[in-house]
């Protein structure tokens, strides 16, 4: 692995240096992210075109006081799904391949009214911006540095989900962010920028030491926060800025989901239903502490709990959810459902377990496609895993996850129980937020996969599965090197209003990337 090391530390090293952070009315073209180390000996397409076969799924409750399904937010829509219903992606036609570079993670992308790409992009050193790009040259059209702090003692900067790794758009196109100091900032979309129109500051309803991983609106329009390190669970007004929360004691690592009726949290012990009571009060509907938890941090994982935001399905849009799914962090992991209803009789629908033991953790939300789960393996991805580059008390790592497990699994519930449709033993998705597809049956990955030969390259490729058999059907090359680890990023689909042909895009160590169909 001596060359792939090396590899790494120079790409760390081009990373502390280059961090694009232009003026707020400069726009920079395109630049491709560069490759590093031994060029692959694999094809840069593995598997054939795939034929749209349609996945049954209702689509998620819409929230009012959000911009439009699937454009809202990294996991899609209120309910975190992370699937579209609206259009197929990319087919892997004459697929073409194109990225950005600029030296910041985007973890969450998504789409104005207007099919531009939308980001939050952070920097361990430089911290977090708001980026808006050319969805088909993906030139960056718009900057906005936020407010970035360092993270509490104890807090690895590169594992760091709070102060802008979450965003959601509004119902306006406005970008809402819970930032680094301790605010949720309101931000208005002009020509060239993103200019700040409100700050509200729920610092005083917030434990001392808790920053947020993030904020969402809820059924009236008030905006939920959640607290990481000491579990506040609180709500503000927008219109007032008045507040009010409860501290759980408990950590809550990822975001939460919303629903017509409440909002769902899960902590590193426990799955929570809260509503807000007299004088915004969270009030706790339900409490499940039917969770297996190690106590133990896996590799591949953030906190030693659930690795997931709650996802909720069944009945669809304009109705309160049926269930809510999250993983555990029992070894081997289990793929946990609970009844959302308020009151119910036996909480927990089912427990599933999902690859095998000592090799099981997931950081990123399941999918939820009908009456469908789909979940991935994260164990054993660690940044880390191969070097350490320090920079001014920062450490970036390199490109460590082609040890990390594979696995894929569907599970479907029914009103009976759960069984598991199946697993796939092959694909390494390191650390992405997959997408589901009803539209084509398809599963949108993106994998790390050894080259037997060539043992030091490094590449990185877009991987389509079938959402009925788990089978791989078509893996794009996206490149090599470190700067193609996408290091817990989201994929997003959008359809070009001009063109009508859907990108799927990704955030990367070194920028973003892009996967599309060529013209036919």
């Amino acid at each position: 692995m001596h060359g792939r090391i090396l590899s790494a530390v120079a790409s760390a090293l081009a990373l502390i240096a280059f961090s694009a952070s232009p003026a707020a009315a400069e726009v920079i073209e395109a630049q491709p992210i560069p490759t590093t180390g031994p060029e692959p000996t694999l094809p840069a397409f593995v598997g054939a075109p795939a034929r749209a076969k349609p996945f049954s799924s209702e689509p998620a409750w819409a929230n009012d006081f959000m911009a439009p399904n699937p454009l809202n937010s990294v996991h899609n829509d209120p309910w975190q799904t992370d699937t579209y219903t609206q259009y197929g992606g990319p087919l892997g036609r004459s697929p073409k391949t194109l990225s950005t570079y600029f030296g910041r993670t985007c973890i969450s992308l998504t789409f104005d009214s207007k099919g531009r790409l939308i980001g939050t992009c952070t920097h361990p050193i430089d911290g977090p911006g708001l980026y808006r790009f050319d969805p088909v040259t993906l030139d960056i059209l718009a900057f906005r540095q936020l407010p970035f702090a360092s993270p509490p003692p104890g807090t690895d900067p590169a594992l760091n989900s709070t102060g802008g790794v979450y965003f959601f758009l509004d119902n306006r196109d406005r970008a809402v962010v819970a930032t680094a100091d301790r605010k949720i900032k309101v931000f208005k979309q002009t020509k060239r920028r993103f200019k700040l129109v409100k700050t509200l500051d729920p610092s005083g309803c917030l434990d001392p030491v808790d920053r947020m991983p993030s904020a969402l609106p809820d059924a009236d329009g008030m905006y939920w926060f959640v607290g990481r390190t000491e579990g506040t669970v609180g709500v503000i007004d927008p219109k007032t800025g008045r507040c009010n929360s409860i501290v759980l004691g408990e950590e809550i690592e990822n975001s939460f989901a919303v629903a017509s009726d409440g909002v769902y949290v899960v902590t590193d012990k426990a799955q929570y239903k809260f509503r807000a009571g007299r004088k915004l009060k969270p009030r706790t509907i339900w409490r499940s502490r039917d969770y297996g938890n190690t106590g133990v941090k896996k590799t591949g994982q953030i906190n030693a709990g659930s690795g997931t935001t709650p996802t909720l399905f069944g009945d669809g849009a304009g109705e309160a959810p049926r269930y809510v799914a999250i993983t555990d962090n029992a070894d081997p992991m289990n793929v946990v459902v609970y009844k959302a209803a308020d009151e119910a009789k036996h909480r927990v629908v089912c427990r599933v377990p999902v690859f095998r033991e000592g090799a099981s953790a997931t950081e990123n939300s399941l999918i939820a496609m009908g009456s469908s789960l789909f979940v991935e393996n994260n164990s054993g991805y660690d940044i880390y895993k191969f070097n350490d580059v320090a920079s001014g008390g920062i450490q970036i790592g390199g490109d460590p996850a082609a040890v990390s497990e594979p696995g894929f699994a569907r599970i479907d519930v029914t009103a009976k129980g759960c069984r598991k449709v199946w697993e796939n033993h092959t694909v390494r998705a390191a650390s992405v937020v997959p997408k589901g597809d009803a539209r084509n049956g398809l599963i949108y990955t993106y994998e790390n996969v050894s080259d037997p030969g060539e043992p030091d390259a490094d590449p990185w490729y877009w991987t389509a599965l079938s959402a009925r058999t788990g089978k791989v059907v078509f893996k794009v090359l996206a490149g090599h090197g470190g700067f193609y680890n996408n290091h817990y990023a989201g994929i997003a689909l959008g359809r070009n209003p001009e063109t009508n042909r859907v990108t799927a895009y990704l955030g990367g160590v070194g920028g973003v990337m892009a996967l599309r169909d060529g013209r036919r």
